[in-house]
């Protein structure tokens, strides 16, 4: 049986969008209070014994949130050409932090965004 340790952390970042060719209020302007969860997978521990630590991995989603905090991410590549919905948003954070975050033995297995306190969109991969 193989181990799996995961790993989470919350953060938090405000930003404006709208969403195009939407048929409702969401295609004007509006913000949101995005909330970022992401979980770390790791197989085996370190000498510590930590699979990742959560200082890491933190700083890996402030520096890419940080992008996108107090900003409208209809200007910011990809969602000047694809619509930034909590799907697309959650793929690109997860496509993003996969590639500093992953190593052997160690894997980003999912981010879920919280547009609201009641509703959110997972994003994982097989």
């Amino acid at each position: 049986m193989t181990k799996r340790y995961t790993m989470k952390i919350l953060l938090d970042f405000a930003a404006a969008h709208l969403l195009r060719n939407y048929e409702g209020v969401c295609n004007r302007l509006h913000g949101h209070n995005w909330k970022v969860e992401v979980l770390v997978t790791a197989t085996k521990l370190d000498d510590v014994g930590m699979g990742m630590d959560f200082k890491v991995i933190k700083d890996a989603t402030r520096e890419l949130i940080g992008k996108l905090d107090h900003r409208n991410l209809n200007d910011i590549p990809p969602f000047d050409k694809i619509n930034p919905t909590a799907e697309n948003i959650s793929e690109y954070l997860y496509s993003e932090l996969s590639k500093v975050l992953n190593r052997d033995g160690i894997k980003v297995s999912a981010v879920t965004l919280w547009e609201t306190d009641r509703a959110s969109v997972t994003y994982t991969e097989d």
